[in-house]
């Protein structure tokens, strides 16, 4: 399993950890990810999703998992997360007709 958000793309970084006497050595700085469980309130579905603490508290600010999904952009998400957000649009597009 990748250690990346699947909602926001945040992903592992490297950089150096940096001594006293200015040494460098390569390190990584890894996401703070966590197995939530989303509800989609149009699909009347639970997801399980591995995210960021930080996706999480994007979540909840924009209103679910729906709302987050409409406003993201379609690159930084992953497989399956663009395809909830297509069901969802569609969802949305058949009641509003």
């Amino acid at each position: 399993m990748s250690r990346s958000c699947e909602l926001t793309g945040k992903a592992v970084q490297s950089g150096n950890n940096v001594s006293h006497a200015n040494n460098r050595t390569r390190r990584k700085f890894l996401p703070n990810l966590c197995n939530v469980t989303l509800i989609s309130d149009v699909l009347g579905q639970r997801y399980r999703m591995r995210i960021s603490a930080a996706a999480l508290r994007t979540v909840e600010h924009r209103g679910g998992l729906d709302a987050f999904l409409q406003k993201a952009s379609e690159n930084e998400l992953s497989m399956r997360a663009r395809l909830l957000k297509r069901q969802i649009a569609k969802k949305v597009a058949e009641a509003a007709a």
